[in-house]
């Protein structure tokens, strides 16, 4: 445990310039510099004040550090599910030694939900998009990247809220945080975690633009025992549920094509045909060198 800084930065305010959308296709991609975009993430992040502040405001630039990383069963970003759908799926957040306290979690116990603001790591050298397309419009109608959950964004942020299960206190990483619902690929950086406050941001008549009406589509899943029983029971229904919701690149259809999908240290491997999904075989996942997945989903 670090030594005790309680109470020494109360008070303190600083100023400063202030669903998990599938194989989102750029338009117009725009390489701008680092001028407003999270840098200097890692070990060289200067810092500033007598609490260690790790955000820093200089010349138009905001430096950030991660203070954790999420472990989740997703070890690559194709085939994770958007928001909200994966509710009972749990993950561990570990904080980085320099933020590695109790007295930093204290209370967050009494909140049943958090959200987590994090990187999109793996776009973090990828310009940014005026103009995408979403999934969820078949991947043909233009949008602005700021009415949509892009990763290609100026700034690589995510958001994602989840639920806090509890907090272990035990473990030789404590404090860690055991969350359910995230839809982040294992290893995210986690920039910041804040409390939700239902009475703030719960906004029942909020508009849904045009996420809102469209109806989902479901595949019917085919999944022979014999490859369910090689996940371990707890995670099973939720290897089903990233099926039904069909995983593949929305620009393929092909009926012959066996697609893979990694989740809990398995690699699924299927085909579609009809609106069906079969299960063609289970293997242990094994990450290729140089492979290479489609663009972060938040």
């Amino acid at each position: 445990m670090r030594p005790s800084t309680e109470n020494a930065c109360d008070g303190m305010r600083t100023s400063g310039a202030a669903d998990a959308g599938r194989d989102w296709a750029m338009d117009g991609a725009v390489n701008t510099g680092s001028v407003g975009q999270i840098s200097g993430i890692g070990e060289n992040a200067p810092r500033n004040g007598a609490c260690g502040q790790e955000a820093v405001q200089a010349a138009g630039e905001v430096r950030m550090k991660p203070i954790a990383r999420i472990h989740t069963d997703f070890p690559e970003k194709f085939g994770i599910p958007r928001q909200g759908l994966l509710r009972d799926l749990e993950s561990r957040i570990v904080f980085e030694p320099a933020y590695r306290t109790e007295q930093a979690v204290r209370g967050i116990e009494g909140f049943s939900h958090l959200w987590l603001l994090w990187e999109f790591s793996e776009n973090r050298d990828h310009p940014w998009s005026p103009m995408v397309k979403p999934p969820r419009l078949g991947g043909n109608r233009r949008i602005g990247v700021f009415a949509t959950r892009a990763p290609f964004r100026p700034n690589p942020i995510g958001l994602t809220a989840v639920r806090l299960v509890r907090v272990d206190l035990s473990s030789a990483q404590a404090p860690v945080l055991i969350v359910a619902g995230a839809d982040l690929m294992d290893g995210t950086p986690i920039l910041d975690i804040k409390p939700y406050l239902p009475y703030a941001d719960s906004i029942p008549d909020a508009a849904g633009g045009f996420a809102e009406p469209l109806v989902e589509k479901h595949l019917v899943v085919e999944f022979p025992a014999e490859w369910l029983e090689k996940f371990p029971a707890d995670k099973r229904e939720a290897a089903k549920e990233i099926l039904r919701e069909d995983p593949r690149p929305a620009y393929q259809s092909d009926p012959s094509r066996v697609y893979g999908v990694a989740f809990a240290g398995m690699d699924i491997h299927f085909t579609v045909r009809d609106g069906v999904l079969t299960v063609r075989d289970v293997v242990p996942y094994h990450r290729h060198p140089g492979h290479k997945t489609p663009p972060d989903r938040n």
